[in-house]
């Protein structure tokens, strides 16, 4: 029998968004309960009655609302790990059942729509938040503590990659997804790049952006790169690339005392689409191959990485909704980040 005092939970979308990154974190939660998965893809209702078998599969999103009108179905929170063009009207149709919302990333596909989200939230007494994981990544929780050390001295300059050899494709929405709807790997990959640079390093007073497609017809960028000069001082220059036959450094920040420079992405995501489960001793923890080099040249010294913590995100959100504390993630942050993406492409 469920406990009555858990988070009734409605993952939307079983692709890699609910199948890697929700599905599991909120399956080890002890505040939560995964009652429903949604998705009509069949290998994938398959796998997910498999793989939770104490969650009811529902084939497509009105047959999610319309057991939610009729009374058969009560819940307390539905996350969206659907393609950014549908986060609007799914998030609409929740709130107006009292639902709280987490949106995956892209939040939305504008800033004006993620105004009014946030707004129609607040009118129907519910919490909206999005789910920005790479703020519990290992190496940006690394990077964070060296900051609040001092250890770099005063910081001028920090570079950000999200790099990889993929010409074949996601195999998903991303493929085809327009900007206008949210597509992009500015969208896409720039929301975390971007997201993480305004927490290290504060809000942003002038945005420099290119944009690139390589693939024939395609309408959507495969390569981008941002510039932000930030408030404080520090100047944020950022890469996402899916078509990168060598990768850069992960992280090269450079202070007025030492350097901070890290390979390789985080190791969560990987970690749950092999199986491990959020609860395992290993989850989070980086090989010392791995480690970030702080110093200078010719006296650098490994900084052993902090555990990656993508559960946090669910244990703030319990914490929110329980006892009125603030969201995991402030969407109106999202919308920031949004209003950069828009200047970049030219439409803000």
């Amino acid at each position: 029998m469920r406990d009555a005092g858990l988070l009734r939970t409605a993952v939307l979308g079983f692709g890699v968004s609910g199948k890697v990154f929700h599905a599991p974190l909120i399956e080890a939660d002890p505040d939560y309960s995964l009652d429903v998965i949604v998705t009509a893809n069949p290998a994938r209702a398959g796998l997910a009655a498999q793989s939770y078998p104490g969650a009811r599969i529902i084939g497509t999103a009105e047959e999610l609302f319309t057991a939610l009108d009729s009374g058969e179905l009560e819940l307390d929170l539905l996350v969206l790990g659907t393609p950014p063009g549908t986060h609007v009207e799914l998030a609409n149709k929740a709130f107006d059942r009292g639902l709280n919302v987490v949106v995956d990333k892209p939040f939305v596909p504008t800033s004006a729509e993620g105004e009014i989200l946030i707004e129609r939230a607040a009118g129907a007494g519910v919490m909206l938040t999005v789910f920005q994981n790479r703020r519990w990544d290992a190496d940006y929780l690394t990077l964070k503590k060296l900051l609040d050390d001092g250890a770099l001295g005063q910081v001028r300059s920090f570079e950000s990659r999200f790099e990889w050899w993929m010409p074949e494709g996601f195999g998903n929405w991303r493929d085809e997804a327009t900007i206008a709807e949210g597509g992009g790997i500015l969208h896409d990959l720039g929301a975390h790049l971007i997201d993480q640079a305004i927490e290290l390093f504060g809000p942003v007073s002038g945005t420099y952006g290119e944009t690139a497609a390589y693939t024939p017809g395609s309408g959507a960028d495969q390569d981008s790169f941002v510039s932000l000069q930030h408030r404080s001082g520090v100047r944020s220059r950022l890469w996402m690339n899916g078509l990168a036959a060598q990768v850069g450094a992960r992280f090269h920040v450079l202070g007025s005392t030492a350097g901070y420079t890290t390979w390789g992405l985080d190791g969560q995501e990987a970690a749950l689409a092999s199986g491990m489960l959020p609860t395992h001793e290993k989850y989070g923890v980086e090989p010392d191959s791995r480690w970030g080099l702080l110093g200078v040249d010719g006296a650098t010294v490994p900084v052993p990485a902090e555990r990656g913590s993508y559960p946090t995100f669910y244990t703030l959100l319990a914490a929110a909704l329980r006892d009125g504390t603030p969201p995991p993630v402030d969407p109106a942050r999202s919308v920031a980040v949004l209003r950069i993406i828009e200047k970049i492409h030219g439409a803000g």
